[in-house]
Parts: C-alpha cells; sequence; structure tokens
C-alpha cells in the first residue's frame, strides 16, 4: 500500500484552536460554559496560599535576621550559598505565584463546550488542549461548592467517566447544569441500551411509567 504523506495534512485554515475545529460533520454546540472569572482567579489565589505564606514568613524572619546582625555581610563568598539555598527553599513560594499567573493567563482559553454527543473541555496557557467526554462513557456526575463558590454562586461539576475524570471548575448556575449533564446521560444511555424501535407500547420494566413518544394515552 502506498503512503500518501498528505494524508494527514490539514489545511492552513484548519490549523487553529477553535472547538469548531475538532467537531463532527454533523455536529453542532448546543452550550458555550466559561468559568466565573473572580470565582476561578481566587480559588487558584487561596489555593496553597496558607502554605506559601507561613512559608515565606519562617524563610523572611532568618533572612531578615541574618541581614540585620550584619553576619551576612560577613560571609563572604559563602553568601552566595546562602542566597541559593533561600531561593531553592522558597520554592512553594514561587509555586503559588506561578499558579496565579498561570490562572489569570490561562483563563481565556478555558471553556467547556457541550455538543450532542459530547462535553469538549479546552483549556491551556501557551498550546490549547482539548479533552473529549461523551455522554455514552459517563458514570457519575457530583458538584462541589465551597466558601469561595458559594459567595460567586459558582460550583465545580465533577465529572467521572470510562478511565477518566474531569472536573468543570466555577460553573455558573452549576444544579441546572448538573441537572441537565445527568439528564442528557439517561437519556443517550437509554437510547442506546433500548433503541426506540425496540421499544414495546406498554413497558413492564420495574415499577416505571415510561410511554414511547407518541404512544401517550
Amino acid at each position: 500500500m502506498r503512503k500518501d504523506e498528505r494524508y494527514f495534512q490539514m489545511p492552513d485554515e484548519m490549523q487553529c484552536n477553535r472547538v469548531e475545529d475538532i467537531l463532527d460533520k454533523e455536529e453542532s454546540v448546543l452550550l458555550r460554559v466559561k468559568p466565573n472569572r473572580k470565582a476561578y482567579v481566587l480559588n487558584h489565589i487561596l489555593k496553597m496560599m496558607p502554605v506559601a505564606l507561613l512559608w515565606a514568613a519562617f524563610d523572611g524572619f532568618f533572612i531578615f535576621m541574618l541581614v540585620s546582625s550584619g553576619a551576612f555581610a560577613e560571609m563572604g563568598i559563602f553568601s552566595l550559598f546562602i542566597v541559593g539555598f533561600f531561593a531553592l527553599h522558597l520554592a512553594p513560594l514561587w509555586m503559588w505565584i506561578a499558579n496565579i499567573v498561570r490562572a489569570v493567563g490561562e483563563y481565556k482559553n478555558v471553556e467547556y463546550v457541550f455538543t450532542e454527543k459530547r462535553i469538549i473541555l479546552r483549556s491551556g496557557l501557551v498550546g490549547i488542549d482539548f479533552k473529549n467526554i461523551y455522554y455514552s462513557d459517563i458514570e457519575g456526575v457530583n458538584l462541589k461548592v465551597g466558601i469561595i463558590d458559594r459567595l460567586c454562586r459558582v460550583g465545580d461539576i465533577y465529572i467521572q467517566a470510562m478511565k477518566q475524570s474531569s472536573v468543570l471548575f466555577d460553573v455558573e448556575n452549576p444544579y441546572a447544569l448538573l441537572s441537565e449533564i445527568q439528564r442528557i446521560v439517561h437519556d443517550i444511555k437509554t437510547d442506546i441500551l433500548f433503541p426506540n424501535d425496540l421499544r414495546p407500547e406498554t413497558n413492564r420494566g420495574f415499577r416505571t411509567g415510561y410511554t414511547p413518544p407518541g404512544r401517550e394515552e
């Protein structure tokens, strides 16, 4: 079989980072959701903040004592070692600051897109990443509302799917969105396991009131 190197080449106009570029031909966007900016950034600020500030205060005390006592000036070349030590020892502080900077920078690229087939999670700071969660693969959907979330009227939706889990962070109207995701998952899984053409006129399932569409009495 002759290999065609152009087989996987995409036209220039397709080499961009929009959600529309990864949709199937007959797939359309039903809903687009972005995290609440205030809650998204604030939650990243509060994450690790107690540890980072305590660590900085602890190291800051020793640095202040060394400088104020004049011991640092008397160390000579050994002072370079001290500077390097504290620069590395303050790693939790640098990680906290980097986490905040990343949250601010990547916010514009974070988006949760709902189609008829799946949920697409778009994210990334430099390069854009896409994560797909097909409704048929979803095994559980849960909601978590923290203190900051309650103040900002948002919530985090945790989605457990086959071999992966994802979180929709700081979404507005979280209870309504959770209910809608659960409804879609139930409808799609029911349709897969029990297609319309195979449904009897009378459903004799366990205490169910389901009646096939168009056959209501």
